[in-house]
């Protein structure tokens, strides 16, 4: 059973999963789709269409919205209709915190942390495990590498590799912290060695999370940190 306040508003094109509980003065606009266990609210704001300069008033009666489980989506959060793919989607076990911006068109996977004020152009993957900190900056098309982190108050106008820590006015330097929080210490030297010197590693854990990075970031056109 969904936990929902009286005040929130769910359009009838929103399929929601179970064990959902919504705040107070939430919006939520179809077709949207929600799975478990979800905490969503107060005063958040799903599924309006996005804010698109080329088309500021494109009809987004059509565009989907996807958002997974055991999400946490904090209060003055939005998140926008996609504009020119087939859906904004987030996966599981994300944290939005306070005012973030999830923007039309954009790729939010598991494990992701989004702190407060941080604002995402249109078109941007944040891949898993990625920790975006405080009042950070995106720039659209923007692929954030697995477990990697962006400092506080950063503007990024660039790709950041996997296990990546970009503070500004800094060389890239290793997540440490990832890797400790999410159990890839016996993987520590090949991803120093990729982080810092480019080598690619061995083992297929991690292999296969840089291909998929590589492969979003050659179709995103950007260039790499």
């Amino acid at each position: 059973m969904n936990s929902i306040h009286p005040t929130a508003i769910i359009d009838s094109k929103v399929h929601l999963g179970d064990n959902n509980t919504i705040y107070p003065n939430t919006i939520i606009y179809g077709p949207t789709r929600i799975g478990d266990d979800n905490i969503i609210g107060p005063h958040v704001v799903i599924g309006m269409p996005g804010q698109d300069t080329r088309n500021p008033r494109y009809d987004s009666s059509d565009s989907q919205i996807v958002i997974g489980n055991r999400n946490i989506i904090r209060e003055f959060t939005a998140i926008q209709k996609p504009c020119y793919e087939s859906v904004t989607f987030l996966g599981n076990d994300i944290f939005l915190m306070q005012g973030v911006h999830i923007p039309h068109d954009a790729q939010i996977s598991d494990k992701v942390v989004i702190t407060p004020m941080c604002a995402l152009a249109g078109i941007t993957k944040i891949l898993e495990g990625a920790n975006l900190a405080l009042g950070c900056t995106i720039t659209q098309y923007s692929v954030i590498g697995h477990y990697s982190i962006v400092g506080m108050g950063a503007s990024l106008m660039k790709n950041l590799k996997p296990f990546s820590r970009f503070i500004p006015n800094r060389k890239i330097s290793v997540n440490e912290y990832a890797i400790k929080k999410f159990g890839f210490q016996e993987y520590y030297d090949e991803i120093c060695d990729y982080v810092m010197n480019d080598i690619l590693p061995k083992s297929r854990i991690i292999i296969d999370m840089i291909n998929e990075f590589n492969d979003k970031h050659a179709k995103s056109g950007m260039p790499l940190y």
